[in-house]
């Protein structure tokens, strides 16, 4: 039997003030607000390299769009970043959105007011495509104000957490780091449990291994000790870039495996996804794209539909599933090749507005002046505002 691939996130510890305002800036009022406790001083993630981020209070890389241009795209919420990666929305409305390159987090504003640097987290390796990956927000955030970050070190991929303008602590370490396929997904769900999803490294081999962190997705708690007796909650994935839970608690992966297609795949506990080598008892893929059309990157479920942001593919497929979890149609196409590559995508629930990040400065886009972007679209259906797609 053939293989499947075969077949086929100036105020220093920084929110509350940075969310009120450091000075009379107008335009935004938050929803809400949050308390953020001091996590201590843990060792570092791993010493900053002098010369490898900018350090905290440089200029931004772009810039963010002034609110209230009548030329501006009402769609473009953040502008002139740094290949933003990490994004995950607040109490208050607002995100967090942290660049991949830089290490730098920034809180973003759904009125397009200018964007904040709030911190850059050190120690991080951009080789290959290593570097800030997902984020995520504390299941106890309203009480600890910790956020959770993945990201690439010399010699591992690590999740940390830390409060904002704080020293991140290691969660869970000694991931493997690659060149390529270092995966990079952040989730909690409704338990608390966090899952990690990883990739492969370039190294097709340990996806199946058990004994190995790669190619996986792992389920841990907010200390990084497993849920489950072991980290391993499934296992034979390429390179895990998204995950995202619908409303009835299904776990989904994006699987993002360069020159084969990619797929959206119900992740199943103890359950083998197939990669490299497909058995009788694999997992099939929910959905498979083609990778010259894909480099699936983002997930985002409302309702019955899963909206997948592709690198290569520079648009949005939305795919609608049915009572069964299977695709009612053709995924639809949103967006497309109207911004470039689209990575990132978080639903606003309040809205139903998602949130998308671009790509386009990292090595194998086409950068505008502007790139890159952080977008905020209502989709078809949604309810609120319409913005224009």
């Amino acid at each position: 039997m053939l293989g499947r691939r075969g077949a086929r996130l100036a105020c220093a510890l920084l929110l509350t003030a940075a969310v009120a305002g450091c000075g009379d800036d107008g335009g935004y009022e938050p929803r809400g607000d949050w308390r953020p406790l001091p996590e201590g001083a843990p060792p570092q993630v791993a010493p900053p390299t002098e010369g490898q981020v900018p350090p905290p209070g440089s200029p931004p890389s772009g810039g963010g769009s002034e609110p209230g241009s009548s030329d501006e795209d009402p769609n473009v919420v953040a502008s002139g970043l740094n290949v933003p990666t990490g994004l995950v929305l607040m109490p208050d409305g607002t995100a967090l959105v942290g660049e991949r390159e830089t290490g730098r987090i920034l809180q973003v504003f759904p009125d397009r007011s200018p964007d904040r640097e709030l911190m850059v987290v050190p120690g991080i390796d951009t080789a290959g495509d290593g570097g800030l990956y997902g984020l995520a927000l504390s299941p106890t955030f309203g009480e600890d104000g910790l956020v959770y970050a993945y990201l690439s070190t010399p010699t591992d991929n690590r999740v940390v957490r830390f409060p904002i303008g704080g020293t991140p602590n290691p969660v869970l370490t000694g991931i493997p780091r690659g060149e390529v396929h270092n995966g990079g997904a952040l989730l909690f769900d409704l338990e608390g449990s966090l899952y990690i999803g990883t990739g492969d490294t370039g190294n097709p081999a340990l996806a199946q291994d058990p004994a190995s962190l790669a190619g996986k997705v792992l389920r841990v708690d907010v200390f990084g000790q497993p849920v489950d007796g072991t980290a391993v909650f499934g296992r034979g994935f390429s390179n895990v870039t998204a995950l995202c839970v619908s409303g009835d608690e299904t776990l989904y992966a994006t699987d993002d495996a360069s020159g084969l297609p990619d797929e959206l795949t119900e992740v199943v506990r103890g359950a083998d996804a197939g990669f490299p080598t497909e058995g009788a008892n694999s997992t099939p893929p929910v959905q498979r794209i083609d990778d010259a059309a894909g480099g699936l990157a983002g997930c985002a479920a409302a309702g019955p539909t899963i909206h997948l942001g592709a690198l290569e593919g520079r648009r949005i497929y939305s795919v609608t599933l049915d009572g069964s979890g299977a695709p009612v149609a053709e995924p639809e196409e949103l967006l497309p090749d109207e911004y470039g590559r689209l990575r990132t995508v978080v639903l606003e629930q309040q809205t139903g507005a998602l949130w998308i990040t671009t790509s386009n400065r990292d090595g194998a886009g086409q950068p505008a002046e502007d790139d890159d972007k952080v977008l905020r679209i209502l989709p078809p259906g949604a309810s609120g505002e319409q913005s224009p797609l």
